[in-house]
């Protein structure tokens, strides 16, 4: 069962989602009454899941444990994609699955051997919190020496907002921030005590406005694919397909592989990017 925290997270993300909704979108007519805050009314949210006001309102308060059913009623009602529900559920303490004991992050040898054979192809391992876990050369030389860094340095959100050559790096770095941002969110529901997470997301909000603004959204997504823009200092401008794969030995390992249009300019300029590090063809791991 979730804790009063977390039924007020819980509470804050249900405001936060209807505030983005407006009448027309979800198909209510506008009584066209001044709206003292933008998005939806809490009793047109309540119309919309067939509940009450009021047992709405103590859902939103946090005085009330939602049922499993409401909760599907209010995910239809506010239009939730599937990483919002996961997320709403994760916080009413009804996980949709069956949560896994988190242990250390290891890579397996087979990973490993994997990124080795994807010299062409920059490639890494996300952990928990974004965490890069392992890299091959082809990553190394589009993005940068992640060996360089210290282990507190390497995670993607960090870099991404953090890393002025690695922000320099995305041609849409707010919708790259934006995603790195949700999907860090997204580890809040599971694990709400986490100290190593809150203090990165800590770290974040005092050094990024950016980052502060969006986490106070209660943005989340679980995207796994989608089109990176880069501008390379040396190799130019690269369009590259992004694509994102669960790792089958622990579902917070993500194998993150980007890849260009056979043919393209972005192809050839990636090819001639890896081959300058073809010589470094084994994959690096965070110790």
């Amino acid at each position: 069962m979730a804790d009063r925290s977390t039924r007020a997270e819980l509470g804050a993300f249900l405001k936060a989602r209807r505030a983005e909704l407006t009448p027309a979108a979800v198909g209510l007519a506008d009584d066209g009454t001044l709206r003292r805050v933008p998005g939806l009314r809490r009793e047109e949210v309540a119309r919309l899941a067939s509940i009450s006001v009021d047992y709405y309102s103590r859902i939103e308060q946090g005085r009330l444990q939602a049922s499993a059913t409401v909760l599907g009623a209010l995910a239809r009602a506010l239009r939730l994609d599937a990483g919002q529900q996961t997320y709403l559920y994760e916080l009413a303490g009804r996980p949709t699955g069956r949560r896994i004991r988190r242990g250390p992050q290891r890579v397996r040898p087979s990973t490993h051997r994997l990124l080795d054979q994807l010299d062409r192809s920059p490639a890494m391992v996300l952990g928990r919190y974004n965490d890069i876990l392992a890299w091959n050369a082809a990553a190394t030389a589009l993005y940068l020496d992640f060996a360089q860094l210290s282990p507190h340095e390497r995670n993607y959100t960090r870099l991404l907002f953090l890393h002025p050559k690695f922000r320099d790096l995305h041609v849409e770095w707010e919708t790259a921030a934006r995603v790195s941002a949700a999907t860090l969110r997204l580890e809040t529901a599971g694990n709400p005590d986490d100290a190593r997470l809150a203090d990165l997301a800590g770290e974040l909000s005092v050094r990024s406005p950016e980052f502060r603004q969006w986490w106070g959204g209660r943005i989340v997504s679980s995207a796994s694919y989608g089109t990176k823009h880069f501008q390379h200092p040396v190799a130019g401008p690269l369009t590259l397909e992004c694509d994102t794969w669960a790792s089958p030995d622990a579902p917070d390992k993500r194998l993150m592989v980007l890849t260009a249009e056979p043919g393209s300019p972005s192809a050839e300029a990636l090819q001639i990017l890896t081959s300058w590090s073809a010589d470094d063809t084994s994959t690096q791991s965070a110790p």
